[in-house]
């Protein structure tokens, strides 16, 4: 993967498992501008998204956005 773009790396997350959240986007990929590659992506990919919902490390209720690969345009 040393020679792919972030946005490459996001789209192939996308396509092998269906769906990333910024989280998994730093984590894996050192990405944290994720909206601005789901921008780019959203171009030629028909990409939705939907909250998740959890608790942050302080017990407090969070949400963050998942972005799902749906297909080409």
């Amino acid at each position: 993967m040393n020679n792919m773009s972030q946005k490459d790396m996001i789209l192939k997350h996308l396509e092998d498992f269906g769906g990333i959240t910024a989280w998994e986007a730093i984590k894996e990929y050192g990405v944290t501008r994720l909206s601005a590659k789901i921008f780019d992506l959203r171009k030629v990919y028909d990409i939705t998204d939907e909250w998740e919902y959890g608790t942050n490390r302080y017990g407090k209720s969070c949400r963050w956005k998942k972005y799902i690969l749906v297909g080409i345009k």
